[in-house]
């Protein structure tokens, strides 16, 4: 997504992480790419990046909350005929500290970043572009997994998922009177670091035929892209508290939320 919008016209695009190394790879790409160390679930960093940005442009038109880990699955590991017994005995192993580390980073993290980030977008909507007629927004990437009830991707993944959506939702819903919009992306499997361990073991195609993915392929970065682009653009000017799901018709594959 870093790459689309440095390519498509954004004057800087800021990238955030705890490995320096990765974030100076992708700037190399682009010099309106700029790398910032940081951690987007420490306060004090938030405040810093937030800071730096302030001082070298002084708004931001978007911000994109993009971090996110699995967190602890001990059910795929469960063979279908597990018993009660054996999935509560799995489950428990897992220490309480691994399962809210899940909704630190993809839940608790996320509303922090808006918060430190808010006047920033606040001074964007009054800069604006295009003519004035696109607000600023925050994007953040969910999973389709806060949206259905398949448990294979753990009792931690999905929740966090379901909780950042709704949390967006309610950003939405505040801060869109007052000039700032909040959109959801909701994608399904992408290649990524988290999908790294299953592409190990078979390949694109296979792997989106076991996940029923009606595409029969997985997400690919010009999806990302485009969805990124058109958001952020005049086109997409006219969301706000969206969620858009990009996932090849997996979702409607899956037992859905209520």
């Amino acid at each position: 997504m870093a790459r689309a919008l440095a390519a498509n016209g954004a004057s800087k695009v800021y990238i955030v992480g705890r490995r320096k190394e990765k974030l100076e790879g992708a700037a190399k790409e682009y010099a309106n790419i700029v790398p910032l160390p940081g951690d987007v679930t420490s306060k004090d960093s938030l405040r810093a990046i937030a800071a730096q940005v302030k001082s070298e442009v002084g708004y931001v038109n978007l911000l994109v909350a993009n971090s996110g880990i699995i967190g602890p699955n001990t059910v795929s590991s469960l063979p279908e005929n597990a018993s009660v017994a054996d999935f509560a005995a799995k489950e428990f192993e897992t220490p309480m500290e691994d399962f809210t580390r899940t909704f630190a980073l993809n839940t608790t993290s996320v509303y922090y970043t808006a918060l430190a980030f808010l006047e920033l977008l606040d001074a964007g909507s009054t800069k604006g572009f295009a003519g004035g007629q696109v607000n600023s927004q925050f994007v953040v990437t969910a999973s389709i997994g806060g949206l259905h009830r398949s448990p294979m991707t753990g009792f931690a993944y999905n929740p966090s998922k379901a909780a950042v959506i709704h949390l967006v939702k309610m950003l939405a819903t505040y801060l869109g009177p007052k000039g700032i919009r909040c959109n959801i992306l909701a994608p399904g499997v992408f290649p990524s670091e988290m999908t790294d361990p299953f592409l190990r073991e078979t390949s694109e195609a296979e792997l989106a035929g076991k996940m029923k993915i009606p595409e029969k392929r997985l997400g690919s970065e010009e999806d990302a892209a485009g969805t990124i682009l058109w958001l952020a653009s005049r086109a997409g000017a006219y969301c706000n508290g969206n969620v858009v799901v990009l996932d090849g018709g997996r979702l409607s594959q899956q037992p859905a939320t209520y």
